[in-house]
């Protein structure tokens, strides 16, 4: 194969007469540089609301990251997974995704890269992070839950030794059905660090109190399946619907949505039996239409809006049909007389859903927008204050009008992209510092401002521009952009159709063309319309920012536009060029016609048609100049969608030959290029085709000859094709319909290098109408590949080339230096107010105050520090392994005797001599140390189990010699005790025992003191309420 190669290589440059060795492979390295926009295939949502951070994972292994300050990334993962589950770890820069592959994949959001994959051996079914932490929960399709570690040193996720097996966690084995997979798993508000609510797939709900290791209230399961009339349900969508954890909403299989109630602190009173154990039904049912199709609740999410205004919004399964799918409930003290909703009629369903803030430094503003993920990836936003507000007016009957939807997509473009052009590499005069603070003022992608904010510099010509990005649109508008940073930064809008025409033609503009030297831009649209722009002379004057952004004006484009000339020609327009030589201006269309216009008129100078069995447009036209039987001659050359090409006289359009030259098996074509030959070497043609690559002789071609100087056939649809140069040479790169790029020498066409970009796809349009996917590269070979107005890719060929400034900037999407508030902190979750109407859910702010109607849970206040640091100890712990240990040891010595309870096993180590502060408004359970009675209660567990070696070890303390005795009197002389011998152990317990009761007679005292500071305490309350009201009455 490799001799193969050397000899093809040989005789090509041997007929050629081409002695240049072309580029190197060290020389180029296609990669992707910059991702601008929503991606292809999108499917899971995740937000970091302290960072401001939104995630958007793929089906095929891609994260798109959208930070502040327009800042984008994209990550990719190693294989081309879907992701399953994606959360962040808020505020510590840390992404976990979960595959369908089941690895958890950890990101680094300040580096940008994979850190690490830990591979779970069973299937994940549900999975959530405990906020302020650095664990993990992790169901299985078992039924179990385990706890993982993320360690921030190592960067690696550790399996830690807590568990929740299904076996405990469930409650009754006889009550198992087939449905034990774990599908969410809710840590409770408020109780993060003590409490986890599991619900199973059957639908049972269990709370796990995490110190005490065991499920302390359980509800649904069977009595879901009876309230059902036995049909079988499963769960497919839970959130919580109370900021203290004592609601919970359940979607289901079927269509149902039901609340549940859940206790807040079931060991706070133990007059509060009925709120813990076993509920028996929900307390609420939603009727929203799902039920009536069986529609499945695909997703829930609950926010909180003072109390009255709290919304819970639903979509329904993907894989149904309804104008309903996605619905916003409100949720409020009307909820159990009359349902108050919203639809969302959306074009398509909904696979996912996110609440995110948009709100900016400049305006100090928040704006809460609600984002829904269709299912062909597209996005849908909406102003969430617009939703609160339709719901409270329909709750008042008051005139309300409908929020309105806006996709996602690239700003500035009204319409799709149906041409393009990219000019690189102009001198740049704009410093790093005029992008930055640009960067800011561009509306963020999902914000609903329609114009760039005020103080944004004005253009002053393009000279400044050192890439320039040029687009023709499916509405006839031509828009300019700044690409010199990866943040595409509108700078013109043309919209005017001549001088006296400021308005859009909603024409598709076909094709363009712009000479940076001349300052000339050149287009065709679809009804064969050729407009030439002439530029005024630059520096631009500056009275004008952003010009035509907000709607065009006769007066805003002629203050850079000196001329527009308009020609008329026959079809659709394909291509345009320039001839270097003159001021001639040639067409192509889709029906065949090939048309010179001189640009001075403009005047046409002749028109030839095409005529071809397969296809008759004619996709490019070039200029050349070259020795025809020893006479120089001005040549243009022409090539067809089918493959053909020849060559006419410029000067006069007549054909040099009656042979068109045409492969045997022709497909369609889109790229022809002439390389001019170099130091006496012939010049060659090159044509690009779906399936294959042709090179030609010129000369061959203007004599009609039909013979192939080298030629490569595709193993896939190649789709775009384009030349760039270095300093000396030229190289070939290709696009290919499922992503591939490849890098060609020349002329040899040998692969240099290749590549794949994910998410990139091309579809072959279909006959008279227009591509969704629009390419275009410049002659560096960075090529701009923009995707229905929905992403854009940015490929670099060369290994060196630096395309972007301020790249790193721009893909900055983690803020390291974030110091946060306490407003911040605040912002990040529920605030609760109080609320003083009754109903379903204003009842969960009455748990905050209190009432005298019915005794309520007592509301936890733990030190989150405190509380989660607690938590790497018990999760530290294995649970359940050593009770298991525990049961084999005793299985096997179930018929010795059992351990003997020694009195000094019980230890009271409180002090009643010490007089403590008592601080006002204390509880009077708050005096007790819960944690040191804990921790005694576990050393006395430990002593239990410890019975057995402690007697063994007093039997061998026994047999030992008696010079150890004296060592032994003095140890129990140092603890009180008197010397061996001199009591019996009897009169040892009752000391022990006495003492003991001491000090619990002295805690009785303590008790009564409090109590009675309290009765003070509430008496003097009254008095001073008593004396308000009467001041109030006079």
């Amino acid at each position: 194969m490799f001799m193969k190669k050397l000899v093809e290589k040989a005789s090509i440059k041997k007929s050629t007469g081409w002695n240049s060795d072309g580029i190197k492979c060290s020389d180029v390295e296609p990669r992707v540089v910059f991702h601008y926009g929503i991606p292809s295939n999108s499917n899971t949502f995740a937000y970091d609301p302290i960072q401001r951070l939104l995630a958007i994972s793929t089906k095929d292994g891609r994260i798109k990251l959208f930070g502040k300050d327009n800042t984008q990334a994209l990550l990719q993962s190693k294989e081309p997974e879907l992701s399953k589950f994606l959360q962040f770890f808020y505020n510590h820069g840390i992404l976990v995704n979960v595959t369908s592959k089941n690895d958890i994949e950890v990101w680094d959001m300040e580096n940008k890269n994979l850190s690490h994959v830990h591979a779970f051996q069973q299937e994940i079914t549900s999975f959530a992070i405990i906020q302020q932490t650095s664990f993990m929960y992790v169901g299985d399709s078992f039924g179990n839950v385990s706890v993982l570690k993320f360690d921030k040193e190592s960067c690696r996720i550790e399996q830690t030794n807590y568990t929740i097996p299904f076996s405990v966690s469930h409650g009754n084995a006889t009550e198992v059905s087939s449905e034990i997979a774990v599908t969410h798993i809710l840590p409770q508000p408020m109780a993060e660090s003590k409490r986890v609510l599991i619900i199973y797939k059957e639908g049972l709900l269990t709370l796990w109190e995490l110190r005490q290791n065991r499920s302390i209230f359980t509800t649904g399961g069977n009595l879901l399946q009876s309230l059902q009339h036995h049909e079988t349900t499963k769960v497919t969508s839970a959130c919580w619907a109370c900021p203290l954890g004592t609601r919970v909403v359940v979607g289901y299989n079927n269509g149902e949505i039901l609340v549940w109630s859940v206790p807040s602190n079931p060991n706070s009173k133990p007059g509060l039996a009925s709120e813990s154990g076993t509920q028996n039904s929900p307390i609420c049912k939603l009727n929203v239409g799902y039920k009536l199709n069986k529609i499945p609740i695909a997703s829930l999410k609950w926010t909180y809006a003072d109390g009255k205004a709290s919304r819970l919004y639903v979509t329904g399964a993907s894989n149904f049909e309804s104008e309903n799918l996605s619905q916003v409930v409100l949720l409020n003290e009307h909820t159990e007389t009359r349902t108050i909703k919203l639809g969302l009629h959306l074009p398509e369903p909904c696979i996912d859903m996110e609440i995110i803030s948009s709100s900016s430094d400049q305006t100090k503003h928040r704006q809460d927008i609600f984002l829904l993920l269709g299912k062909s990836g597209h996005i849908y936003a909406y102003d969430d204050s617009s939703i609160e507000k339709y719901l409270l007016q329909c709750q008042t009957r008051s005139h309300q009008s409908l929020p309105k939807e806006l996709m996602v997509k690239m700003p500035f473009s009204d319409s799709s992209i149906t041409a393009a052009k990219f000019v690189t590499d102009n001198p740049s005069l704009s410093s790093d510092e005029d992008y930055v603070h640009l960067s800011k003022d561009i509306p963020h992608l999902f914000s609903f401002e329609s114009k760039a904010k005020d103080g944004t510099a004005p253009f002053s010509g393009f000279f400044k521009v050192k890439n320039l990005y040029i687009t023709g649109h499916n509405n006839g508008a031509i828009n300019f952009w700044d690409v010199s940073t990866p943040i595409f930064i509108p700078i013109i809008s043309l919209k005017q159709q001549s001088e006296d025409d400021s308005t859009l033609s909603g024409i598709p503009v076909t094709a363009l063309f712009f000479d940076c030297n001349s300052r000339l831009l050149l287009s065709g649209d679809q009804s064969g319309m050729v407009r030439i722009y002439k530029f005024k002379p630059e520096p631009y004057s500056t009275e004008n920012s952003f010009l035509s952004l907000q709607g065009s004006s006769k007066k805003g484009n002629n203050h850079i536009i000196h001329s527009i000339k308009l020609i008329k020609i026959n079809g659709s327009v394909l291509s345009i060029n320039i001839s270097p030589n003159s001021k001639h201006l040639a067409i192509g269309t889709d029906q065949g016609y090939v048309s010179v216009i001189d640009m001075e008129g403009p005047t046409q100078l002749y028109q030839q048609h095409i005529e071809s069995e397969l296809s008759t447009g004619i996709i490019s036209v070039q200029f050349q100049t070259c020795n025809l039987h020893g006479f120089e001659k001005n040549v243009l050359a022409i090539a067809t969608k089918d493959c053909s090409v020849f060559a006419l006289d410029s000067d006069t359009g007549n054909k040099l030959s009656t042979n068109m030259v045409q492969p045997k098996k022709p497909s369609r074509a889109f790229f022809m290029h002439i390389l001019d030959g170099k130091d006496g070497s012939e010049s060659l043609l090159l044509l690009c085709a779906e399936k294959a690559l042709y090179l030609y002789s010129f000369t061959h071609v203007m004599q009609g000859v039909k013979k192939v100087v080298c030629k490569k056939k595709f193993h896939s649809s190649c789709c775009y094709a384009s030349t760039f140069s270095t300093s000396s040479d030229v190289g070939l790169v290709l696009l290919f319909t499922n992503g591939r790029v490849e890098i060609r020498s020349l002329p040899e066409l040998s692969l240099l290098k290749e590549t794949l970009i994910r998410g990139f796809t091309c579809s072959t349009p279909k006959s008279n109408s227009l591509s969704d996917t629009s390419i275009c590269s410049s002659l560096e070979g960075d090529i701009v590949m923009a995707n229905a107005d929905q992403e854009i890719f940015v490929i670099s060929v060369l290994s060196h080339k630096k395309v972007f400034r301020l790249l790193d900037f721009a893909t900055q999407i983690f803020q390291k230096d974030l110091i946060l508030s306490q407003e911040a902190l605040v912002s990040a979750g529920p605030i609760v107010q109080k609320e003083k109407k009754k109903g379903l859910f204003s009842s969960v702010i009455k748990d905050i105050t209190g009432t005298k109607s019915k005794p309520v849970p007592e509301i936890e206040t733990e030190d989150s520090r405190e509380s989660f640091k607690e938590l790497s100890t018990i999760f530290s712990t294995t649970n359940f392994q050593v009770q298991a240990e525990d049961t084999n040891c005793k299985q096997k010595n179930g018929d010795e005797d059992e351990d003997e309870l020694d009195i000094d096993d019980i230890d009271i180590d409180i002090d009643i001599d010490i007089p403590a502060e008592k601080p006002k408004e204390q509880n009077m359970l708050a005096a007790l140390n819960k944690q040191n009675l804990a921790n005694k209660f576990q050393v006395f567990k430990g002593k239990l189990k410890q019975m057995k070696p402690k007697n063994e070890k007093n039997s061998t303390r026994e047999e030992q010699p008696d010079e150890k005795a004296v060592s032994v009197d003095q140890i129990k002389r140092k603890y009180g005790f008197s010397k061996a011998g001199d009591s019996s152990v009897a009169k040892l317990a009752e000391s022990k025992l006495q003492d003991n009761v001491r000090k619990l007679q002295g805690i009785n005292l303590r008790a009564t003191e409090m109590q009675d500071t309290a009765k003070s305490f509430s008496s003097l309350a009254k008095q001073m309420l008593q004396t308000e009201q009467d001041r109030r009455s006079s």
